[in-house]
């Protein structure tokens, strides 16, 4: 459970994404001193799911070189290499008819956010935010809402997370930030 937002501030070509710090198990929450979003590379993820996901994506997974478009890239050499990292980590899963699962992550690139399913599909929205995790909708609510406002990047991410914050028990301070 947790809330990651991406926000892309088209003027300065870039992207700020934010994460809470919390894990929750049941009823149970931890707040966590390794974080959800970080940069790997020229990217920057945000994840949910498993931390062990996060561990292998921060510190194992190597993102090949981009030699086509970037949705391309993402649908197939970028995908193909996290599956694989979660092979060799022993985090890639099977669901009930087999096929391979993994977790949900947004990554950020230049001026782009991507959000990465759990079946590995890839997805961009037309909006320039994205937001995933139990406190999504209480994220993207406020980001449309503050969308014209004008505000820094990293100011309408800190808004959608203490909204996700205050309607979510799951997501919880501190919150981390990173930029492309």
């Amino acid at each position: 459970m947790t809330c990651i937002v991406g926000y892309i501030d088209k003027q300065n070509k870039s992207v700020t994404i934010g994460a809470d710090s919390a894990a929750v198990s049941d009823a149970d929450i931890t707040i966590r001193k390794d974080v959800k979003v970080f940069k790997n590379k020229d990217f920057v993820i945000g994840c949910t799911s498993s931390f062990r996901m996060i561990q292998l994506l921060r510190f194992s997974f190597k993102p090949p070189e981009i030699t086509k478009d970037l949705y391309e890239y993402m649908c197939t050499d970028f995908i193909d290499e996290v599956r694989e990292c979660f092979r060799r980590g022993g985090y890639l899963q099977k669901d009930e008819k087999g096929d391979e699962k993994g977790g949900s992550f947004l990554v950020a690139y230049k001026d782009r956010i991507l959000s990465i399913e759990d079946d590995f599909q890839v997805g961009e929205s037309v909006d320039q935010f994205a937001a995933i995790g139990c406190g999504a909708q209480y994220a993207l609510g406020t980001l449309y809402t503050i969308e014209k406002m004008v505000l820094p990047s990293n100011d309408k991410v800190m808004l959608a997370l203490k909204s996700a914050s205050y309607f979510s028990g799951a997501v919880q301070e501190p919150f981390i930030l990173e930029s492309t």
